[in-house]
C-alpha cells in the first residue's frame, strides 16, 4: 500500500468509534445493547414474550460487505440495522437510491452517523418495499415485444444498442437506399415510417422535396454497418 494511502487509512477512526452513538440510539428504542456477541457488532434485546433481538453491524462506510454481513445475521434475529459514517460530501452509498432500495427489499434499517456522532435514521427496518414503476415496466415489455430477434449480446455498453426503433429506422434506410421515396411508399413494411422520417433521430434521412425523403451519407453508412440479416 502506498505511504499516503496507509496514512489515510490509519487516520480513520476505528469502527468502535461508532459503537457508543449507535448503542445509545438503540437504547432509546428500548433495547439492552451489548457488543461483540456471536460475531455481531451490536446485539440488542428487548425483553418480552418472546424477546425481540436486534443486530446492528458497523462499518466506516456503507458497502456491499456490510450488506453481506447483515444477510448472514438476519436469520438469527428479528431486526437488522446497518450503521456507517455519513460521507462528508454526501456522495456515499447512503445517497444511492439503488443501495437504499436493496436494503428495503432485504428489510434492513440504515443508520448514518455524522461527524458529531449524531445518529440519523436513513431507512427503517420495516420500510415498505419500493413501489413498482408501471411506466418503466410497460416500456420494457413493449421494447421486448417490438424488437425483432435478439440482435444484441447482453453485457455490452459501448456499442449502440439495436433497439426496436433503430431496427425500424434501418428498414426505412434500406428502402431508401436505391433512391428517394414518400413515407406512404414505406408504410407497408414500416407503419410508423412517416414519424421516423420526420423525427430523423439518427440523421439518416433528408427531405428533398414536398413529402419526399432521401438517404444521407450517415444513412448509407448505417446500412453498411448493420446489413440486413435473414429472419
Amino acid at each position: 500500500m502506498p505511504v499516503a494511502a496507509a496514512m489515510s487509512a490509519s487516520a480513520r477512526p476505528p469502527e468502535t468509534a461508532l459503537y457508543a452513538p449507535v448503542k445509545g440510539f438503540l437504547e432509546t428504542l428500548g433495547f439492552a445493547v451489548k457488543g461483540e456477541i456471536g460475531g455481531c457488532d451490536l446485539l440488542g434485546v428487548r425483553e418480552g414474550e418472546p424477546p425481540v433481538l436486534v443486530v446492528c453491524e458497523l462499518k466506516q462506510s456503507f458497502n456491499l460487505e456490510l450488506v453481506l454481513q447483515a444477510v448472514d445475521r438476519a436469520g438469527a434475529c428479528d431486526e437488522v440495522w446497518l450503521a456507517a459514517r455519513l460521507s462528508v460530501r454526501g456522495k456515499g452509498r447512503e445517497a444511492d437510491a439503488r443501495f437504499r432500495n436493496l436494503c428495503r427489499r432485504l428489510g434492513f434499517g440504515l443508520l448514518g452517523v455524522g461527524a458529531d456522532d449524531g445518529v440519523h435514521v436513513l431507512l427503517g427496518p420495516g420500510a415498505p418495499m419500493p413501489r413498482r414503476d408501471p411506466k418503466r415496466r410497460s416500456r420494457l415489455l413493449n421494447e421486448h415485444r417490438r424488437r425483432q430477434g435478439d440482435p444484441v449480446a447482453g453485457g455490452g455498453s459501448r456499442a449502440p444498442v439495436m433497439t426496436a426503433y433503430r431496427q425500424q429506422a434501418l428498414l426505412c434506410a434500406r428502402a431508401l437506399a436505391p433512391g428517394p421515396l414518400r413515407p406512404r411508399d414505406l408504410t407497408s413494411a414500416v407503419p410508423t415510417a412517416a414519424a421516423i422520417l420526420r423525427r430523423n433521430v439518427y440523421g439518416w434521412f433528408e427531405r428533398t422535396g414536398h413529402g419526399v425523403y432521401a438517404l444521407t451519407p450517415a444513412g448509407h453508412e448505417a446500412i453498411r454497418r448493420w446489413p440486413a440479416t435473414p429472419p
